[in-house]
């Protein structure tokens, strides 16, 4: 099989067309190609006046060896990579002997599920630990909450239960994490096994949308508990419990404590908190669990009309069914050295509460499957510095100093928004002018539970604004419109990643606790929901091959 990349063709081109591609790509007659599959289609909008389709595909061929020796050298023709996935290993029917051989998962996000999916699959009978309830009652919980009509509920909502964050979110399933081993396509078939569509297997930026995904989390739960897994909702750990250890490391995992006061027997723990498990990660630093601050950004939302977007992309083409509603991505390094730049793009989407403490407000983006709302929305987020922390920090490199500003920044949005749940807003034109909104404009605002115009000068640090105003004109130039008088900005945006990180080895476990396998974006080692499965399958491999070694010829 060989692997063809760089096709191009225009937007109306017919499937015909793209076989008659292969066939010039590899300059051979149509009896020669005995099939192909399609690997990916990315758009290519470089030139707004010739917009293409860009694909790989996959051909059998005869004579493949003297087409890779003519075509290879050209980078455009390769062998196609065997993207199989194999297990590390696989435990014996008898499997556990001892019950504190079973392994733990904690959190059921994307990184929690793939870990106790890989380990169902090898054969471990995991058992996952998941604070928040699952994706049916917290789906109702949650719209009930946007809505007003329920209370907050702080063990279930935006951020915590089945599926994690990413279950409100675009569903974005595409990382810049490098996978030799090909275990995002590991990824993507397991998603599409649990529900998802297949396009996800070939689209270049693909996504779910918040309805498939709930609909793909319960696929995956069932998977699970078919191969002998078992998930647990309603069950907080409020303690790792630990015991010293005689070996390099100082601890040993032995258990856990979940909030009921019931406890677990375990020696092999895979932690995939979430970013938002803050009272995780003070516990972690209780018990003694080596932590670390990590770098993140934060900042607001901006809302455009989707159309205006589309036209700013797309030029001529916009509404073309083959481009759909267009994405952006946008970077500048300010004057100030603080890098701005747009995140966690939602196209067709909109705006929605996601704190996960009381008496804070936490904006995200969200989209279903068909982005066909009105408007557009992006994080716009600013990098932090030391000095940004040092205010928030007990001690010299305090790990948990981030969490101390985010709570700050989601405080005064709260008291910005009047103490509601409403989220700071103010149109673009008084932000640059320095000028508190009263009003909004002819943009509509999406937040749910809503907005109260502000002045978000007031919600983030004056060298992150004083960036925010420089980087909106300089994007304006790159996508006309952008500088919308009534562009909605939303605040505050501070979950764009975890700002503390469980330092681990070559093998993922915990530096200094063995047993601990800390992962996904919680633990600071992913980035959203493709990333976050990645490392959730590297946990399951860990964990399996302390499994395989410590009990040698019985899995």
């Amino acid at each position: 099989m060989l692997r063809l990349s760089e096709l191009k063709l225009p937007l109306d081109h017919s499937d015909e067309e793209l076989q008659q591609a292969v066939l010039r790509r590899l300059r051979i007659a149509p009896d020669r190609l005995l099939s192909w599959q399609l690997v990916k289609r990315s758009i290519d909008a470089r030139r707004r006046d010739r917009i293409q389709l860009t694909y790989s595909v996959d051909v059998a061929v005869k004579g493949e060896a003297a087409l890779l020796r003519r075509h290879g050298s050209s980078g455009r023709v390769r062998s196609a990579p065997n993207t199989r996935y194999r297990p590390v290993g696989r435990a014996l029917p008898s499997f556990p002997a001892r019950s504190e051989d079973r392994p733990v998962v904690v959190g059921a996000g994307p990184c929690g599920y793939f870990a106790a999916l890989l380990l169902a699959q090898m054969g471990f009978q995991p058992l996952l630990l998941e604070r928040g309830q699952a994706v049916k009652q917290r789906t109702l919980q949650t719209f009930g909450f946007w809505k007003r009509r329920l209370r907050f509920d702080p063990e279930s909502n935006a951020q915590f239960g089945e599926g994690g964050a990413g279950t409100f979110s675009d569903g974005k399933l595409y990382s810049q994490v490098s996978d030799p081993e090909h275990y995002g396509r590991k990824v993507l078939e397991e998603l599409v096994a649990s529900g998802a569509s297949d396009d996800i297997l070939t689209l270049h930026r693909p996504h779910i949308g918040t309805f498939k995904l709930a609909t793909v989390v319960r696929g995956l739960r069932a998977r699970i508990e078919a191969l002998g897994g078992e998930v647990r909702f309603g069950s907080r750990m409020d303690r790792l419990l630990l015991q010293p250890s005689d070996g390099e490391k100082p601890f040993q995992v032995v258990g856990v404590e979940l909030a009921d006061g019931h406890r677990i027997d375990c020696r092999h723990l895979v932690l995939a908190p979430g970013h938002s498990a803050r009272d995780c990660f003070a516990m972690l630093e209780d018990v003694g669990v080596q932590l670390e601050p990590k770098s993140f950004s934060v900042g607001v939302r901006i809302e455009h009309p989707q159309p205006l977007i589309d036209q700013a992309r797309w030029g001529d083409m916009a509404g073309h069914p083959r481009l759909g509603a267009a994405e952006y991505k946008l970077v500048h390094h300010a004057s100030n050295g603080r890098c701005v730049y747009s995140f966690c793009m939602c196209p067709g989407g909109f705006v929605v509460g996601a704190t996960s403490e009381e008496g804070r407000v936490v904006t995200n983006g969200m989209s279903q499957h068909s982005r066909n709302e009105r408007n557009a929305n992006s994080g716009l987020v600013v990098t932090l510095e030391p000095e940004d922390l040092a205010p928030y920090e007990r001690c010299p490199g305090d790990p948990l100093a981030g969490v101390a500003l985010q709570r700050d920044l989601e405080q005064r949005a709260f008291l910005l928004g009047g103490e509601t749940y409403a989220a700071p807003a103010q149109r673009l034109e008084d932000f640059l002018a320095q000028r508190p909104s009263t009003h909004l404009g002819e943009i509509e605002a999406s937040y749910q539970p809503g907005v109260a115009p502000a002045d978000l000068a007031q919600a983030l640090p004056d060298p992150l604004i004083a960036a925010l105003r420089e980087a909106l004109p300089a994007f304006a130039k790159r996508l006309p419109g952008y500088d919308h008088p009534d562009a909605v900005l939303t605040g505050v945006e501070t979950r764009t990643s975890s700002p503390v990180r469980i330092p681990r080895d070559l093998q993922m476990e915990s530096l200094n606790t063995r047993g601990l396998i800390p992962a996904g974006e919680g633990a600071g080692y992913a980035g959203g929901i493709l990333s976050a499965g990645i490392d959730g399958i590297r946990a399951a491999e860990a964990v399996a091959r302390q499994l395989l070694l410590v009990k040698p010829g019985s899995f």
